[in-house]
């Protein structure tokens, strides 16, 4: 079986590794001491604070907590992502408002976040998609000249960069993931909040512990890193070989966007200048369902990312939008699909992905 991840591979490969990690974790007597993990996120993201939470989605939800944003406010959202970059703002009481995406990028398109931007609007949750990243310098300073607070979701993009400005520096505040599929997993999930300012990130660290600063001041959460300073020290080596399993990647999609552009399957378009981290790779094809029907019949994992819009979940029917709002999401919802790539992908595993693909293309 060809896996969308490689976790049981590297697993095998690294043993030993892992294997002193969870000794030396386990002989730890101060579990919750998750310090160096969080001078790590701010190495990686280059953010002057960083803390840890159980999740992506949590650091997502303390982003709009710490900032006011609640009942009566609207945030602009993607309305191709998973469900979690809208979620995290009903959770607080506030209005998701679902922006279109570009058909090349799959990113929030600009004219579409014009358009829905009102005057209730005061955040936007801005998602990088599969490990990509666009140029969003008119974003910024649209949001800046409109008093839009700017959350960067870079669940997905950790270790990806663009023009030098690294996946989780932008903004106001930002994100990741450690989620099983991403591409620095703990081995049970994980998230961090980044920001460079302190009041931020000292509210953050009460929200994530019930609230508790000197006594409990705020209604908070339940959020700390799960299994603590094992899982941190996890993601803390993972996040060190980091580099070179991005590298092994990027090779691997080179070769998928040679064949698949020659055989006229759209790939998404990437700017020069991004070093991108290939979380997911994806096509996008009209007989979609031949082509991924012929992969499992191959023992190839194959998935759909996304495959609705996040409005069309029940849960959102009560929030006024039409379809004509956004055509794009609703085309790349049908066409769009997954295929493997990791580290610990062989040569003949990709040879074996393209030829299914070619076959039935």
């Amino acid at each position: 079986m060809i896996k969308f991840t490689g976790w049981a591979k590297d697993y095998e490969q690294n043993k030993d590794v892992y294997d002193k990690i969870f000794e030396e974790s386990m002989l730890q007597e101060d579990i919750e001491n998750i310090d160096a993990f969080e001078d790590k996120m701010k190495e990686v993201s280059g953010r002057k604070y960083a803390v840890a939470c159980n999740s992506a989605t949590d650091a997502l939800q303390f982003s709009l907590q710490c900032n006011g944003i609640g009942e009566g406010d609207e945030v602009l959202v993607t309305n191709f992502s998973w469900v979690s970059s809208a979620s995290c703002i009903s959770l607080v009481g506030a209005t998701p408002v679902f922006c279109d995406i570009d058909l090349d990028t799959y990113h929030m398109s600009m004219d579409s976040i014009k358009r829905m931007t009102t005057s209730k609007t005061k955040a936007i949750v801005y998602t990088h998609l599969f490990g990509s990243m666009s140029d969003i310098s008119e974003l910024l300073h649209y949001c800046a000249f409109h008093n839009i607070l700017f959350i960067e979701d870079a669940a997905q993009s950790l270790g990806s960069s663009l023009d030098g400005v690294k996946a989780g520096s932008i903004g106001n505040c930002s994100s990741y993931s450690f989620n099983s599929n991403k591409v620095i997993a703990g081995i049970s999930g994980g998230g961090v909040f980044l920001t460079d300012d302190v009041n931020m990130a000292r509210y953050v660290e009460k929200l994530r512990r019930h609230g508790k600063a000197e006594d409990f001041s705020l209604l908070g959460h339940n959020s700390k890193t799960s299994v603590m300073l094992l899982n941190a020290n996890i993601i803390t080596h993972r996040v060190s070989m980091m580099k070179e399993h991005q590298e092994r990647r990027q090779d691997i999609a080179d070769l998928y966007d040679e064949v698949f552009e020659d055989l006229g399957i759209t790939v998404q378009r990437t700017h020069g200048g991004l070093d991108h981290n290939y979380h997911k790779y994806i096509i996008r094809v009209k007989n979609r369902k031949p082509i991924m029907n012929a992969l499992r019949r191959n023992n190839i994992q194959t998935s759909i990312h996304y495959d609705q819009p996040i409005s069309e979940n029940s849960m959102y029917k009560h929030i006024t939008h039409r379809a004509d709002d956004y055509p794009n999401t609703k085309e790349v919802c049908g066409t769009i699909m997954s295929l493997p790539i990791h580290a610990w992908m062989t040569d003949e595993e990709v040879d074996q992905v393209i030829n299914v693909v070619w076959a039935n293309a």
